[in-house]
């Protein structure tokens, strides 16, 4: 999606840049304390860095944010749809940071963007990981059978995309998608999602990512990853199941699990407030200066 095309309240569309790291085109919003430590802020599959608005002012004071859309969603264009697995994501992130001299201390990531997050700490000495909603298992409810039938369908032609966008970029649609999450959102957040679902590029960046999505790797070494890990979870979610988050942390030498009652998936949007007060003092005791 050009950044021109977005609606003028989008959030935080004052604050973001575009910046050209190959083979994309990325588009990212900076805030913060700009002495802070740096927090690699990264969204889940289907969504852009919008998702993270009601986070941002609640984590601004306390750290340098940055928050990138990833390859092929939101208004990061993709310089290939090669490049939209997990291991290739991770990759081209890290060239992301070098080129814009972003120095991470910890990632936090929202359901797909969680393994991005613990699988970029292979590549990067990072203190702390945070996932929310972790997709670290099979997606379930709508997730589960929508996005990898058209992730097939989208290997044997290009012009799915378009054809989904078409499908689904209603006010009905959206609304059962986002309910089949157990997240049906505010009317303002059911219209961000509308936005990027009527763009054919977005909906193509994200099957294409759905296509790719190969979690085998990671999940092997969940024993042996030693980064100091918190797994948040809610028990409303229908897209990756709170027990994902649990058995994933029963399995990590250094991952502590909390778990929010009352939400879906998108819980960070639904109560961004909850989530700050999970993160901020786990945060804190792992980002003190050594």
């Amino acid at each position: 999606m050009d950044p021109a095309r977005l609606p003028a309240d989008w959030p935080n569309r004052a604050k973001g840049r575009k910046l050209r790291v190959g083979p994309h085109d990325w588009w990212l919003v900076e805030d913060g304390a700009t002495d802070a430590p740096v927090l690699l802020l990264l969204h889940g599959a289907g969504g852009s860095g919008h998702s993270f608005r009601g986070l941002i002012p609640l984590l601004a004071p306390h750290y340098r944010l940055i928050v990138p859309d990833l390859p092929g969603q939101g208004c990061t264009r993709s310089g290939g749809l090669r490049r939209l697995g997990l291991d290739q994501m991770a990759d081209d992130l890290l060239r992301l940071c070098h080129a814009g001299g972003f120095v991470p201390q910890a990632v936090v990531g929202h359901s797909a963007g969680a393994a991005i997050a613990l699988r970029m700490a292979d590549l990067l000495p990072l203190r702390a990981v945070v996932g929310i909603n972790a997709a670290l298992g099979t997606f379930e409810g709508a997730a589960g059978l929508i996005f990898p039938l058209i992730a097939r369908a989208l290997s044997i032609t290009p012009f799915v995309g378009a054809a989904a966008s078409r499908l689904w970029g209603n006010p009905e649609s959206i609304a059962k998608l986002l309910a089949g999450t157990g997240s049906p959102l505010d009317a303002a957040g059911r219209a961000q999602y509308l936005t990027l679902v009527r763009d054919a590029g977005h909906v193509n960046g994200t099957l294409g990512m759905m296509a790719q999505w190969r979690l085998e790797g990671l999940l092997a070494r969940l024993t042996s990853l030693d980064v100091p890990t918190l797994l948040i979870a809610s028990d409303k979610d229908s897209t990756v199941p709170a027990r994902v988050s649990k058995n994933a942390a029963d399995h990590m030498p250094r991952a502590d699990y909390a778990e929010i009652a009352g939400y879906g998936h998108l819980v960070h949007e639904e109560t961004p407030a909850a989530v700050a007060d999970m993160m901020l003092p786990w945060l804190a005791a792992r980002l003190q200066p050594t």
